[in-house]
Formats: structure tokens, sequence, C-alpha cells
């Protein structure tokens, strides 16, 4: 049987099984946009993050207010 590379990848369901600090791959999964889309709202500062040396993340609580202002239709 052969195993994929991805097998050890976490799968999410519910917001609480995300991390409080999350990676672009898993922002992108939890918005169900691609990566690269992920990467260049980050960098322009549109979804709120921060860098550990080379490395973006993500407050899981910034994701849910950023979701909050585009709900209520606020210009970001």
């Amino acid at each position: 049987m052969k195993m994929s590379g991805k097998q050890d990848q976490k799968v999410y369901r519910k917001k609480e099984d995300y991390p409080e600090i999350m990676t672009v791959s898993q922002v992108a999964e939890y918005f169900q946009i691609s990566e690269m889309t992920t990467y260049k709202l980050v960098q322009e500062g549109t979804i709120p993050a921060f860098k550990i040396g080379r490395h973006w993340r993500v407050k899981r609580d910034d994701l849910d207010e950023f979701i909050e202002k585009l709900k209520r239709g606020e210009k970001i």
C-alpha cells in the first residue's frame, strides 16, 4: 500500500480544533482558500499577522475578528 506524504497533515473540522497561533497553511485551510492567496493577504496586511524569523503566524482570535469585520462590511 502506497502512502502519501500528506498522511501526517492534520485535518481540522471545528474552529476549536485549530491552534491558537496558526501557520499560513492552516489559515488557508481555515478560510478554504489557496496558500498563495493567503500569503498575499498576509503580506499586504489584509489578514493581521506577525513574523517569527522568516515565518508568518496568525492568531486565531485575530482571524475571527477579521471575519466579523468583513461581515459588518467594514473596510479592511
